[in-house]
């Protein structure tokens, strides 16, 4: 299998699909936020701590694994022991659920990015009623970006037991996203590694051109002022340290198999510690580089949106006191409430409910992450922008690399364990098995197109992977430094490669790394049993915004097979293989007692 095993055609091929795997759009959409509501610049010790015990050590742990062992993620476990391989089976499943529900995401981004050469874009204004004598209620209760994605993307149901009919422009789009993976990944690393020069360089390329323009906007020092501003009582916080873990694990993409798939395909004497080192930190690197630039537009959006606040205050009081154009600015506006409220007291309170608290505060505490930020608060600040379609195209397209370098890094740690297999391989060419993988998942996605899928994407996204992935991860480290054992593992290591294993990977390895682990386990174990009912956000047109909803019986069902569905797969396999073992113990033993009847008694 070896001969003939694809291989990278360079090293820098292997650096760049993990860069482009591990730099995702959680970079983007979810450290940002983790910043806004941890303390801001304060956030970034406990993840640079979590970075070096826990992020580094296992990329390096399962690149070396599927270097060592070239194969995927359940021939490598079942090689260090037979009894394993249930931790590769688990690592396709819940890879298998992320995929059927994360290249949707990549199929909003076609449908953004289509609608971004229309001037002016689609979501910058609300669309007229049918008898065009004023703006769509639910938009103007909402805003423009959010009627426009909530119901013109969406066409979002009331709830999740409503599921509703398929929406056919998403549905393309995603048939499109899924075509896209297959033609990528149609020819293995001969095609991936040409791909993954695009994937993994274009986006910090569209994010440096994002940071000079979001520089330039008005009020993007106020959103760089409460980035940087640290809050240091977030550092006794421990949901602060147990995010930046959690970010830590699943922005690296541990746990899934992709990275052992991935180094599958190197020379065994490639030295993939140093890759390690260097994939960890540039996704770190990106991760703060990207949170600069958000904070920069968010700051220009929340700047916009104060003063457009304050101008209609002014306006309001200026209209409603008869004051003289121009007297009442944002300097003095205190100052004029107060006289007004004490001058004229009873007008002051027929006007005052119908005037907004504005706060540039407030505006900056908004804290928004996933798709809420990406398709309503970017879109929100892009359509205030000069040039805006050239702004939104640019997002957009930065949006779908990413989600597709991510993408090839699922799909790979899918169809490495099935071509490696010789039984389905002697049967089928890796173009059809990647075909395949590529029509199930698309087909089983079109359910995340219905009126509902918005709920079921949030419900995979949430509960899909996150107690199944640590335990993987849990289960990975103790394998290869109890099971097959450390010293051993670090004299192949050595024997190949030509790099002995230093006391900083010996003891997060052995140690440290695993206690964490067993701690973001519990940790999210008893969260899940504490909150009781677990809650969605659902949409409500009548009030143009989201409120929280129980889960229905069936879907709490659905939540507990998709987690059990995969960590099952650990101990299902472990039994698996004992009872296959002892029926062939049976059946020799059974053979060899025949063969000693048969045999001539002597004498």
């Amino acid at each position: 299998m070896e001969k003939s095993r694809q291989q990278w055609r360079n090293p820098l091929q292997f650096l760049l699909a993990c860069i482009s795997y591990a730099v995702s759009l959680g970079n983007v959409w979810r450290f940002p936020y983790l910043c806004q509501m941890y303390g801001g610049g304060s956030f970034l010790v406990p993840y640079v701590i979590m970075l070096l015990l826990e992020g580094m050590p296992l990329m390096y742990l399962e690149l070396a694994v599927g270097q060592h062992m070239r194969q995927g993620s359940i021939g490598a476990w079942r090689t260090i022991s037979p009894y394993l391989g249930g931790v590769g089976i688990a690592s396709m499943v819940v890879t298998f659920f992320v995929s059927m529900y994360y290249n949707i995401i990549n199929a909003w981004g076609f449908w953004y990015l289509f609608h971004s050469f229309q001037d002016p874009l689609p979501w910058s204004v609300c669309p007229l009623n049918g008898n065009r004598t004023g703006y769509e209620e639910e938009c103007e209760k909402a805003s423009s970006t959010q009627y426009f994605w909530y119901r013109k993307t969406l066409n979002i149901s009331p709830s999740i037991q409503e599921n509703g009919a398929m929406q056919w422009e998403p549905a393309l789009c995603l048939i499109l996203a899924w075509l896209m993976v297959y033609l990528c990944i149609l020819r293995g690393t001969e095609s991936t590694g040409k791909v993954f020069y695009l994937t993994a360089s274009l986006p910090s390329c569209v994010l440096l051109i994002y940071l000079v323009r979001g520089l330039m906007l008005h009020g993007a020092i106020n959103g760089l002022l409460y980035l940087f501003t640290p809050k240091i009582e977030q550092l006794v916080n421990p949901k602060a340290w147990i995010n930046a873990a959690t970010q830590v694990f699943f922005s690296l993409g541990l746990g899934f198999g992709s990275l052992i798939a991935f180094a599958s395909y190197n020379d065994p004497a490639n030295n993939c510690q140093k890759h390690a080192i260097i994939v960890s930190l540039i996704n770190g690197s990106t991760s703060i580089f990207a949170s600069i630039v958000t904070f920069a537009i968010y700051g220009f959006k929340a700047t916009f949106n104060y003063e457009d606040c304050l101008s209609k205050v002014i306006l309001l009081l200026t209209n409603s006191f008869d004051l003289e154009d121009g007297s009442l600015t944002a300097s003095n506006l205190e100052q004029v409430k107060n006289y007004l409220a004490s001058t004229y007291p009873s007008k002051y309170s027929q006007v005052f409910p119908h005037m907004k608290n504005c706060s540039l505060e407030s505006e900056l505490d908004t804290a928004v992450q996933g798709t809420g930020l990406a398709f309503i608060v970017y879109t929100e600040a892009i359509k205030n922008m000069d040039m805006s379609q050239l702004w939104s195209v640019l997002f957009f397209f930065m949006l779908l690399m990413l989600g597709i370098g991510s993408m090839l890094g699922n799909a790979t740690a899918i169809i490495t364990p099935l071509t490696d297999s010789q039984v389905i391989s002697r049967h089928l060419p890796k173009e059809v098995i990647s075909g395949l993988v590529c029509f199930i998942n698309c087909a089983v996605g079109l359910v995340f197109t219905m009126e509902a899928g918005s709920y079921w994407f949030d419900m995979f996204n949430d509960y899909s992977a996150t107690l199944s992935v640590l335990l993987i991860a849990l289960v990975e480290t103790i394998a290869v430094c109890y099971v097959y054992g450390l010293r051993r593992f670090e004299s192949d290591l050595q024997a190949a490669t030509g790099f002995a294993l230093n006391w900083y990977w010996k003891a997060t390895w052995a140690c440290v790394t695993p206690l964490l682990i067993v701690g973001l386990f519990l940790f999210y174990l008893s969260d899940y049993i504490l909150t009781g009912t677990l809650q969605y956000q659902a949409w409500d047109a009548m009030q143009g915004q989201l409120v929280s909803k129980d889960y229905p019986p069936h879907a709490l069902a659905i939540i507990g097979l998709l987690v059990a569905s995969s960590a099952m797969c650990i101990p299902l396999g472990a039994l698996g293989t004992w009872v296959m073992h002892r029926f062939k113990r049976g059946d020799q033993s059974q053979g060899s007692l025949t063969l000693t009847q048969l045999l001539p008694r002597s004498g």
